[in-house]
């Protein structure tokens, strides 16, 4: 046989290519995983410009003092300074803040935290402008920090707007009822940071109008152009934001305090500049989750049935309000969980402090009471002598429940089933009595830990997250879809966050147009606003958006057809890149029916509106909610006080799942992020001041310290009101993980556990 003939055989018999992942409900790869794992994605950190300059920000070391004076006289005289700015130098609105503005620019007459911005500094060289701004002299008259939310209620005012930010009291039901079985607690839950990999970088380009371009990392550009407008006193159309790559998101990804000096310095020099913040800047800058301090009383019936919840919930937001307002309202209204509770009484406080400002992070306010009411249901588990898993599934909330803010669940809410999917689901094996691997142990090969001291406990944990935003919040995006040459495009101002947005928008244009190349454009403030990138907003409100631009370019392109054959586009249906008729007369590509033409079509979707809690907490704050189970499987050596997460079983209602292999890491990302919190994550500020700002004093969990994650239930009933019926899925496994590890150390210490993360302390059980 020649060779030429051996090839054609060996082609011929060579098994068909697989098809690539197509449309809604495929593992549709992200756009830009490649370019990721090979090193050449362009983050925020890589821009350059032509005649770059670069800055440096000088912050106050002190947690609270009064400025003196500011004297930059030696600073603005180093070779290779090009400008140094003040809050003198603020041409317009010297405040700004993602919910209140009530942050400095600069501070000017007193620092309210570590790590404030005192002044910014512009140089040619990145050492000249650090030097520059170590050379601004500063005179502090030390003051003493508030850093205990509790004396924030009769300290001095550390704010003009005081520290009182808001006070949210829930009446629900009859104030009276008791139970015969009562359980009371004390909680408090740390200081967690969002630890982005990537820290803040940007560069800032001054425009020939007198405007400023701003290419950041940022996950929220219209309201970050807002407030950048606002504060260099230019009209909003001269001040544009450029959204560059985005290393990664689990909260507002760019501090403000941050962009703002970034666009002063290039209209100050007339150069582009450039900032790359430090990781001890990075900590000091932007906004941690909560500390909180929680008291709960729980009353139930001899049959473990929950009577009355009470509760006081305190938020420490820091120095500053930014978004604690919706976190505490989050905080409130879930403070009972996912559990029928006919009667309600809670109190919530959000103060301001001396501590490192606080804001949004993945799953505010839920998280913390979620951890606090889970260890309620456990000690009356203990108290009644029944399974934990009993007592939950005794109190559970069902679609038709009535949450404590009076409003009703319209939504599915099948916490029952998750629940009994985990409780089932086989137990992971037994370790043997000397493990043939040391990491097996907790504290792994270093921790020094004997097999006999080790004790495995199982426990759970429910959780519950709103979608989208709250109380009154005009939830809204638009996208356009345009199709030329048959290639789609997709304009939306949605930033992909690492969330799956833009292949979400790739795989929604593909199902409705059958169109194979989708492109998703970059993202920038010349396009109409989508909105932030939190809560699951993308998936719902731009992806609807997506959707409902995309149907639009459908009905363009088989109107035409349809007219030709005397029928409604209705009777035709795109599948397979093919347009076919119901009774199979008209059948063509789409392709062919695209020759020539230019398509396009912009569309906006905007939830049904909610409405803010009243003087009692109660309304519709909501659009929609999401639930969680887990059960968690610890090994504990309980001589140590070491803990090790052997197996998280996962239940979760998705309402749909758009993207399998994207859901599968959403989950498991934020299951691990939840690890963290249990365990490790807190940082510490003694004083107010910030202790190890860096990676090796704030104790990320690693790839060691994952555990096997069994993703045991995906529960898919369709939220009839939601685009596609689907929910967000990454914020309530972050909710709901910590509180699950928590029940299982309590099992197998049988100690209280009423503080994250867990100290090794809090594990010991008959210490030598």
């Amino acid at each position: 046989m020649s060779d030429e003939a051996a090839t054609a055989t060996t082609a011929a018999e060579a098994p068909a290519a697989e098809p690539l992942p197509h449309g809604l409900g495929a593992s549709l790869p992200h756009a830009d995983a490649r370019a990721k794992t090979e090193g050449t994605f362009p983050y925020a950190a890589d821009l350059w410009a032509e005649g770059l300059l670069w800055a440096a920000v000088l912050r106050s070391p002190h947690a609270h003092a009064r400025i003196v004076s500011i004297d930059t006289t030696h600073a603005r005289a180093m070779p290779g300074v090009r400008a140094v700015v003040t809050h003198e130098d603020v041409p317009g609105t010297s405040r700004h803040g993602r919910g209140t503005p009530d942050r400095p620019v600069f501070a000017s007459e007193v620092v309210r935290h570590h790590g404030e911005p005192i002044a910014a500094v512009a140089a040619d060289h990145p050492d000249t402008a650090r030097m520059a701004a170590a050379a601004v002299i500063v005179e502090y008259e030390p003051l003493d920090p508030i850093t205990d939310p509790e004396r924030a209620f009769e300290a001095e005012p550390l704010h003009p707007d005081g520290n009182l930010i808001r006070h949210i009291p829930l009446r629900h039901g009859d104030p009276d009822a008791a139970g015969e079985i009562i359980v009371e607690g004390l909680y408090r839950i740390g200081r967690q940071d969002s630890a982005p990999i990537g820290a803040e970088a940007g560069l800032a380009v001054p425009r020939p109008d007198g405007g400023v371009e701003l290419y950041l990392a940022s996950t929220d550009p219209h309201s970050d152009r807002n407030t950048a407008a606002a504060c260099f006193g230019l009209p909003a159309d001269r001040v544009k934001i450029v959204v560059t790559g985005v290393p990664g998101a689990t909260a507002d990804r760019e501090d403000q305090g941050f962009q703002l000096p970034l666009g002063l310095l290039a209209l100050r020099t007339g150069c582009p500049v450039k900032l790359t913040a430090s990781r001890e800047e990075s900590f000091l800058g932007h906004a941690h989750r909560h500390p909180t301090l929680l008291r709960y009383r729980h009353h139930a019936d001899a049959e473990g049935r929950l009577v009355k919840v009470e509760a006081q919930i305190l938020l420490d937001a820091g120095a500053y309000a930014d978004t604690s307002a919706d976190a505490l309202a989050a905080a409130v209204s879930f403070a009972c969980g996912p559990y029928v509770v006919p009667n309600a009484f809670i109190e919530g406080w959000a103060v301001r402090t001396n501590n490192p400002p606080s804001g949004h992070v993945r799953g505010e306010g839920a998280m913390q009471v979620c951890a606090a009411y889970e260890a309620q249901m456990d000690k009356l588990a203990k108290k009644l002598g029944l399974d934990p898993a009993e007592v939950r599934l005794r109190n559970v909330l069902a679609t038709g429940d009535v949450l404590p803010i009076g409003q009703t669940v319209t939504c599915p809410a099948p916490v029952a089933e998750l629940l009994t999917a985990v409780r089932d689901f086989p137990l992971p094996a037994l370790p043997k009595d000397g493990p043939e691997e040391d990491w097996l142990l907790p504290g792994g090969p270093e921790g020094a830990g004997e097999p006999g001291a080790v004790r495995r406990g199982v426990g759970y944990g429910l959780g519950m997250v709103h979608m989208l935003g709250a109380e009154g919040t005009d939830e809204v995006s638009t996208a356009t879809v345009r199709v030329h040459d048959g290639v789609a495009t997709v304009l939306c101002a949605a930033v992909e966050s690492g969330q799956g947005f833009t292949t979400l928008a790739r795989q929604i244009v593909q199902e409705t147009l059958g169109i194979d190349e989708v492109h998703v454009a970059p993202v920038d403030t010349d396009q109409p606003p989508a909105g932030p990138g939190c809560r699951g907003r993308h998936t719902w409100v731009s992806g609807g958006a997506v959707e409902r631009a995309a149907k639009m370019v459908r009905t363009q392109l088989l109107q035409p057809l349809a007219h030709q054959f005397g029928m409604s586009t209705e009777l035709l249906q795109i599948a397979d890149g093919k347009i076919t008729s119901y009774d199979g007369v008209l059948s063509t590509t789409v392709t062919e029916a695209l020759e020539g033409k230019e398509l396009w079509a912009t569309a906006q979707c905007r939830p049904h509106p909610t409405e803010p809690l009243d003087g009692a907490g109660q309304g519709d704050a909501f659009v929609g909610l999401a639930f969680c189970a887990i059960r968690a499987v610890v090994d504990v050596d309980v001589e140590l006080g070491s803990v090790r997460v052997v197996e998280l079983a996962v239940a979760q209602d998705v309402g749909r799942v758009l993207n399998p292999a994207q859901l599968t890491a959403r989950i498991e990302g934020g299951v691990t992020q939840g690890v963290g919190i249990a365990l490790t994550e807190n940082l510490r500020t003694p004083r107010g001041l910030i202790r190890h700002p860096d990676l090796t004093g704030y104790a990320l969990p690693t790839a060691l310290d994952a555990p096997d994650i069994k993703i045991v239930k995906l529960v898919e009933e369709r939220d009839v009101v939601a685009p596609f019926g689907a929910k967000p899925v990454s914020a309530v496994p972050v909710v709901t993980s910590p509180a699950a590890i928590a029940s299982a150390v309590r099992a197998a210490t049988g100690r209280p556990v009423n503080r994250l993360p867990i100290r090794p302390q809090a594990a010991v059980v008959n210490a030598r």
